[in-house]
């Protein structure tokens, strides 16, 4: 499938720093928050764009996407329902048996090593079924 103009020139990380920019308000900030404590949690991370727009962050599979909306930006784990969250960071998708979602909304807080916690047991988790 061939990509069509600008986008088709820019890498994946350099579409999600234009995203961040475009935004413009929290919702920029909060991405961009997000983005470095992935980074932070698991350097060998990979940025993709996905879905006409979507910043998708990877490691041996999906870890999450980053959706923004108009009152809350989504981080949605693909494999959510199978990881430890003693921290009780999801707060969306809670009804489905693989994905889970943790909403953030302007002003709160990132609880950041409970993130970077559960980022890495994403990523274990990747690993451990890509060696099977």
């Amino acid at each position: 499938m061939e990509k069509s103009g600008v986008q088709e020139s820019k890498s994946p990380s350099e579409l999600i720093d234009g995203r961040i920019e475009e935004l413009g308000d929290w919702r920029g900030e909060m991405l961009g928050r997000l983005r470095a404590v992935i980074k932070q949690a698991d350097p060998d991370v990979i940025e993709e764009w996905k879905w006409r727009g979507v910043p998708v962050w990877e490691d041996a599979g999906m870890i999450c996407t980053g959706e923004t909306y108009k009152a809350v930006v989504k981080l949605t784990f693909a494999k959510g329902a199978a990881l430890p969250d003693p921290s009780r960071l999801f707060n969306s998708s809670l009804e489905g048996n693989t994905r889970r979602a943790i909403d953030f909304r302007e002003g709160e807080e990132i609880d950041e090593e409970a993130l970077k916690a559960l980022v890495r047991a994403a990523v274990a988790l990747n690993k451990a079924k890509s060696k099977r």
